[in-house]
């Protein structure tokens, strides 16, 4: 039985990925988290803003057709500056960092594509700009609760859904050779891991556990294709003189191991 809700991809290589929907409760947290980070930048905007507003002023009331609505321009502009930092803070972060926010990587929570990839930014867009529709009322939170998929109305409009990262863990299912303990550590230096996303690690994951189940032919080509995608993923230009084989045992490792 299951507990949480599961949602399922399927790779180009043919592995069927599962993960679990983050739920209100991990959202909720991952809200909470981004919104004392966004009243602190807020914080800090306004002070400057009281200042440069005060110069503003000035030339504002040196215009003949403005100068008596001096007021009224300040507020319209601090109104647009504060949308757009709120807009802005969730577009930037979950952009740049792959579907997560300060709050969602705390919460080991992400948002992804409707079909596993990676949001852009113009998914993150329209996440952000329908986010105070979803928080007026609560709205957002009653979609979450009574859709299948656990979505907000941004995440509808946008195509998205936010799933649980993946939890890095030991598996018993296949053996680690030494050669690969030992080269782990050299990709934690010369490879960029932030970059491997979980389904990745879980393509990398699910074939080191079915190897063994392969056709010779098919598993070398299997493992030459992943070791090519994975060594673009991580921009790593020059692969180390090892098996495809040792080399995803070794990001496999390393990812473990890598700072979060």
């Amino acid at each position: 039985m299951h507990f949480f809700n599961r949602v399922k991809f399927r790779t180009p290589e043919s592995v069927e990925l599962e993960f679990t929907l983050a739920g209100i409760g991990n959202r909720a947290w991952a809200l909470v988290i981004d919104y004392l980070a966004l009243a602190v930048i807020i914080l800090v905007c306004i002070y400057a803003w009281i200042y440069v507003s005060g110069q503003l002023a000035d030339i504002l009331e040196q215009q003949e057709a403005i100068g008596s609505q001096v007021g009224l321009w300040l507020v319209a502009i601090t109104f647009l500056l504060l949308f757009g930092i709120y807009v802005g803070y969730f577009v930037f972060f979950e952009t740049l960092w792959q579907g997560q926010t300060p709050g969602k990587r705390f919460a080991k929570i992400r948002v992804v594509r409707d079909d596993g990839r990676p949001v852009g930014l113009a998914q993150t867009t329209l996440r952000a700009l329908l986010r105070p529709l979803d928080e007026f009322f609560f709205l957002g939170a009653f979609f979450i609760m009574f859709s299948s998929r656990e979505k907000r109305l941004g995440d509808w409009v946008a195509g998205t859904i936010v799933i649980e990262s993946e939890i890095a863990t030991q598996s018993a299912t296949f053996t680690i050779s030494e050669q690969a303990k030992s080269l782990y550590t050299e990709l934690l230096d010369i490879a960029d891991l932030s970059q491997l996303l979980p389904d990745d690690f879980a393509v990398i994951r699910e074939y080191l556990q079915r190897r063994g189940a392969m056709a010779t032919k098919s598993r070398v080509a299997l493992a030459s294709k992943l070791t090519q995608q994975v060594a673009a993923i991580v921009n790593l230009d020059n692969l180390p003189a090892v098996a495809p084989d040792i080399f995803l045992e070794a990001v496999y490792l390393a990812y473990q191991h890598k700072e979060f």
